[in-house]
């Protein structure tokens, strides 16, 4: 069963930091480290492009989800949807191991107010990932607020 989750902090920073250090590649590194420590894209953030969300696993080969910007309004809004799982160099876009994935979204707001921006992140999880996520995403917003602040 697919959940939509909901994740937020409160971050002492301009919009326009929080936004470019959230998105740009090494800063963006960082903060998802918190979910693989070799975590990393390729790909762009304008809307309409592909982007690999990728890391290393344990032998050594890329692999990750594929994903498609939805949409991108700079400073307020990124929308993220999930369409494929990379293993290696190929892409699998259809099958069992797609199937709990394909549709999903990620939503990340940005709204600022009295010089703090708040980032609200919002993801579809399917249920065997919920307590990964409710445990693995507030440890990896407050790393992105220790590189904005």
């Amino acid at each position: 069963m697919m959940r939509t989750k909901t994740y937020q902090i409160n971050i002492k920073a301009p919009v326009e930091q929080v936004f470019y250090k959230m998105l740009d590649r090494p800063t963006y590194k960082l903060w998802t480290a918190e979910f693989q420590p070799t975590s990393d894209y390729e790909g762009g953030w304008n809307k309409g492009d592909k982007i690999y969300f990728i890391g290393i696993n344990k032998e050594g080969k890329r692999e990750g989800m594929i994903a498609k910007i939805a949409e991108h309004i700079p400073n307020k809004f990124i929308s993220i949807a999930h369409y494929g799982i990379l293993h290696g160099d190929t892409e699998i876009l259809e099958g069992p191991a797609v199937e709990g994935w394909t549709g999903c979204t990620e939503n990340y707001h940005f709204e600022e107010q009295d010089d703090v921006t708040t980032v609200t992140v919002k993801v579809d999880v399917m249920d065997q990932y919920l307590t990964y996520f409710d445990e693995t995403w507030p440890k990896a917003l407050a790393r992105l607020k220790q590189i904005c602040e």
